[in-house]
């Protein structure tokens, strides 16, 4: 059964930082590419960054320069550190392991933005 735990959110001041993991299980995580995305009230899903299984990685224009994505294979295990964050950072953020055909989602974790 593959799971994918997201922890590390909450709420923060604007400016403030917030380190996202999210932990696998039941995949082989090191030939997965993994990413996170987020999602505000009303709005699509949309790309935050990914990192795939080579180490390359995207992030969407939006966050570049604040947000910082790894992952360590040993620990089966993303991570999103994200900076000087903004009001409009707010949302759900999910963790996502794909490869090929196969696509899996976590739960998500809330991110708010806000003095």
């Amino acid at each position: 059964q593959v799971q994918l735990v997201e922890s590390g959110g909450g709420l923060v001041q604007p400016g403030g930082s917030l380190r996202l993991s999210c932990a696998a299980s039941g995949i082989i995580f090191s030939i997965y590419t993994m990413g996170w995305y987020r999602q505000a009230p009303g709005n699509q899903r949309d790309l935050v960054a990914v990192i795939t299984s080579g180490g390359r990685i995207i992030y969407a224009d939006s966050v570049k320069g604040r947000v910082t994505i790894s992952r360590d294979n040993a620990k089966n295990t993303v991570y999103l550190q994200m900076n000087s964050l903004k009001p409009e950072d707010t949302a759900v953020y999910y963790c996502n392991s794909r490869t090929g055909t196969l696509n899996f989602w976590g739960q998500g974790t809330q991110v708010t933005v806000s003095s």
